[in-house]
């Protein structure tokens, strides 16, 4: 129900999703009376493999977390959260208020053993394919353990999804060289060299669309404003790209030959392909779509939450930190 466009959008990305996987199952939380309206509208039929859960409440997108998690435990998303830890549900994936489904996850599903923080982590395009970054904003302040147990969840979703068995990872700093950075980026280089992953070193801002690392691992501060940044870049590059196409008859004869072009250059780039931040470190695979997302967008924030489930990256955080902690003993 959440997002900007709630289910006018959820639903139609579900049933394409089911009618692409064969071995998927969506279950939709929500209003009924919406829901099936909106079923019904696009006339389609899946049997059980797409059920409908009823919730009477919604979350509203500007709603203090606290009160969504306390008020609202009828609310589609609280209900969609406890139907993956009833194991009712392999994932959830949600395009509503983040800090409430941040809030109502982590009460819920609680924490992985040895993880003390959940962080966002989603994926950007880049030369040579993508990268993970993580945290994109839960965790402004974080320590050097932090940033450690960061690399690890990062780590454990790469391998899990592209099946790379040993990912690189990338700390970002201001700078390649040991002696940059504050004493909390420069000890968590320290942690990460003896840590057993596979750690390149310090990278910069430059490095993340060279695709120079697998995995990069940040505070949320400096992530949510690399991520935010890189949005509205692209946001003044196309504008860039439409005023000069659009400047006279020869220019908009140049841009009709170069629509070929300019159509691959955005399929490559689309940030819809890359939608759904993953909210790692619980003990449940939850997935947060942006809420502009429309329906093209929001499947592909389902598909990533059904790789994470199929490849159980859970397991896959649990067994690294296990490594870890005996390396350190």
């Amino acid at each position: 129900m959440g997002g900007d466009h709630g289910a006018r959008v959820t639903v139609p990305a579900a049933t394409s999703f089911v009618r692409e996987i064969d071995d998927a199952r969506v279950v939709l939380v929500g209003l009924p009376e919406v829901v099936e309206s909106e079923l019904k509208r696009l006339g389609e039929r899946f049997g059980d493999r797409i059920q409908l859960r009823p919730a009477p409440e919604i979350v509203a997108m500007d709603e203090a977390p606290a009160s969504a998690l306390r008020g609202k435990r009828e609310s589609s998303m609280r209900i969609a959260v406890d139907a993956v830890k009833n194991q009712d549900a392999h994932a959830c994936v949600s395009a509503g208020n983040t800090g409430a489904l941040m809030a109502i996850s982590r009460f819920v599903l609680k924490m992985l053993p040895g993880i003390d923080r959940p962080a966002i982590a989603s994926f950007l395009p880049t030369l040579r394919g993508h990268t993970c970054v993580l945290d994109l904003g839960a965790n402004v302040d974080c320590t050097a353990e932090h940033l450690l147990q960061f690399a690890v969840m990062g780590s454990s979703l790469i391998s899990a999804v592209d099946h790379i068995d040993k990912p690189s990872i990338g700390l970002l700093n201001i700078g390649e060289e040991e002696i940059k950075g504050n004493e909390v980026v420069k000890l968590a280089a320290e942690l990460l060299k003896t840590s057993g992953l596979n750690f390149y070193g310090n990278i910069e801002g430059t490095d993340i669309y060279k695709g120079t690392t697998d995995v990069i691992v940040c505070d949320g501060f400096v992530g949510n404003v690399a991520l935010k940044t890189s949005e509205g870049l692209a946001q003044m590059l196309a504008a860039y790209l439409r005023e000069e196409f659009e400047r006279n008859l020869f220019t908009k004869i140049a841009g009709a030959m170069a629509l070929p072009v300019i159509n691959s250059f955005r399929r490559r780039v689309d940030h819809r392909r890359y939608n759904g931040a993953s909210l790692l470190g619980l003990k449940g695979v939850v997935v947060k779509s942006h809420g502009s997302a429309d329906s093209f967008g929001f499947r592909f924030a389902i598909q990533r939450a059904y790789e994470e489930a199929k490849h159980d990256v859970l397991r896959g955080i649990g067994d690294r930190m296990t490594t870890i902690h005996q390396r350190a003993a």
